[in-house]
């Protein structure tokens, strides 16, 4: 396999396990009730967010866009639709999402919003997640056919 599809599937590989792994996180923060730890582990999200899922989504992207330059099959074109869906969520609501429960959590405004705004959070998150799945699928799915032709 070339590089490039190498580096595009570990870079939504890596995307999805950061996902997952937030919200496995912050699921387990919530049933352990520790609201004391609540600003330190937003804090935390916001700098993994920024400095690992930001990147990795780039990477993704950028490299799904170049795969698929000049391609008109079906399957890029759903990629490509689910592409744009991914970064106007994590772009128009997580990131935000993110820095605004990691100030609201500094300050100890952990109520009724925080929550509400939490759940609103994780739907999103589990959304990208199971587009990023999507689009992994007709991935894996699109290479094992060009493996298959070219035996």
């Amino acid at each position: 396999m070339p590089p490039l599809p190498k580096i595009h599937a570990a870079a939504g590989a890596v995307a999805m396990l950061l996902i997952a792994g937030l919200q496995l996180t912050l699921l387990r923060h919530e049933l352990a009730g520790l609201p004391t730890e609540t600003a330190p582990l937003r804090a935390g999200i916001l700098w993994v967010v920024i400095l690992g899922l930001l990147p990795a989504m780039a990477v993704a992207g950028g490299s799904g866009a170049k795969l698929a330059r000049g391609a008109l099959s079906p399957w890029v074109a759903r990629k490509m639709a689910r592409m744009k869906r991914i970064a106007a969520l994590g772009l128009g609501l997580l990131v935000p999402l993110a820095v605004l429960l990691a100030w609201l959590a500094a300050q100890g405004r952990i109520g009724a919003g925080f929550v509400a705004l939490t759940q609103l959070e994780r739907l999103a998150a589990l959304t990208n997640l199971v587009l990023l799945g999507l689009n992994m699928r007709d991935g894996l799915g699109r290479a094992r056919s060009r493996a298959a032709a070219s035996r």
